[in-house]
């Protein structure tokens, strides 16, 4: 097995390998999320509390998990980058960057959507909030950090760094309903899943495997695109395209 994932350090045995994967990886991920949406608007009870206004959560919540568990993903590349250089693992950090931006544009956008109708306003400057917005520029920074010159190469070292230095926000994110008194909600599941009805949780576990697989074939779609720029003059190149 760990064999096997060091083969995949190699760029022309990755690309096949991502080839393979994407159309199964993005099927799959079209279909649970299409199950999971119908399952969420016509399956799952209404909220006694919230009324209708609360099937948000079914993309708000697989959102938000995915903004901080893409950025942890992106670290664990970052830091496979700055052991063992290889450029694979500086791809998958760069394609992964994008991805998770729009996962926190979603989570932030949907949850002031959200917060109109149950806080009254559009946005607070919650804890929860606010480090999600710190996310969002995080990201952002990373991006351009990764464009400031042509030769992306030159930027890995620096761009992984940084990404490692950034980790630091994801369990500011993720504790911050525990740390500070906040007006958001506790943990979607696990301490207060007793509150929560089945249905609700199953419509939001099969939603956020959806996403899941959706911004994985995503990221792999990226990653291909940029293995071929860095790669372009490699042998294996000309004789794939």
């Amino acid at each position: 097995m760990l064999q096997k994932i060091i083969k995949l350090s190699s760029p022309p045995v990755f690309y096949f390998f991502a080839t393979r994967l994407i159309y199964l990886v993005a099927g799959l991920g079209f279909l649970c999320l299409a199950f999971g949406i119908w399952y969420s608007l016509f399956i799952t009870p209404v909220d006694a509390q919230q009324g209708e206004v609360y099937r948000v959560l079914y993309v708000h919540v697989p959102a938000a998990w995915l903004s901080m568990f893409i950025y942890v993903v992106a670290c664990v590349y970052a830091a496979i980058y700055w052991i063992w250089r290889t450029n694979v693992s500086a791809i998958m950090l760069r394609a992964s960057l994008p991805t998770g931006a729009w996962m926190t544009v979603v989570a932030l956008v949907t949850g002031s959507l959200w917060g109109k109708p149950t806080w009254g306003t559009y946005w607070v400057w919650d804890a929860r909030l606010t480090t999600e917005l710190i996310l969002l520029f995080i990201y952002l920074g990373l991006i351009a950090v990764g464009k400031m010159v042509d030769d992306s190469t030159k930027t890995d070292r620096a761009l992984s760094l940084i990404t490692l230095f950034g980790f630091i926000n994801i369990p500011l994110i993720y504790f911050s309903v525990v740390f500070w008194n906040t007006l958001h909600q506790g943990f979607s599941l696990g301490a207060t899943q007793a509150e929560m009805a089945p249905e609700i949780k199953i419509g939001l576990v099969i939603c956020t495997v959806g996403v899941w697989l959706m911004c994985s074939s995503t990221i792999l779609v990226r990653a291909k695109a940029l293995l071929l720029e860095r790669e372009c003059d490699a042998q294996w190149v000309r004789t794939t395209v």
